[in-house]
């Protein structure tokens, strides 16, 4: 069973009001980055590859011309780390959808399973199929929590990332 946006709420940080929804929080938009060199999956390990930061257009809060500062992403696969350090509790299982405007705009988000135990602040995959505009600290994905029977929880590489 999902959780509602109230009991999901109380695993992240920070939120605002606008973030928490009837089923999930959203969470937003810190960095995006691409990747520079390639990475490894081996059956012993695995090499995550250089990633290059892409810095919003425009300058200050407000921009340039009072235009506000955004990610002008050409089509292509971006990182994208998220705005919020989430923990997953026991007893459940995290996921990440993207939000419906993202789609409608030709956008896709991938991510993975986020185990029991797992803190931190996650990153994504976005997959731009048509050039787009994101404001730093725009919201991109619904975080979603359902119960699930799970043996230990998370002590992988990425616990406590990106904080």
């Amino acid at each position: 069973m999902h959780r509602s946006g109230a009991f999901v709420a109380d695993h992240v940080e920070p939120i605002t009001g606008a973030q928490r929804q009837p089923n999930g929080v959203d969470l937003t938009v810190e960095a995006v980055f691409e990747q520079v060199t390639p990475g490894r999956l081996g059956r012993e390990g695995k090499t995550v590859g250089e990633r290059a930061e892409i810095e919003p257009a425009g300058g200050g809060e407000s921009g340039d011309n009072g235009e506000a500062r955004v990610y002008r992403l050409q089509p292509g696969g971006y990182v994208v780390r998220y705005g919020e350090t989430v923990a997953i509790p026991e007893g459940h299982v995290g996921f990440i959808y993207p939000r419906s405007s993202l789609l409608r705009n030709s956008c896709m988000l991938d991510t993975a399973v986020w185990d029991a135990g797992y803190e931190g602040k996650g990153e994504g995959l976005l997959e731009v199929y048509h050039e787009i505009e994101i404001e730093p600290g725009a919201r991109i994905a619904q975080f979603v929590l359902a119960e699930a029977d799970h043996d230990g929880t998370y002590d992988g590489t990425y616990q406590g990332e990106n904080q």
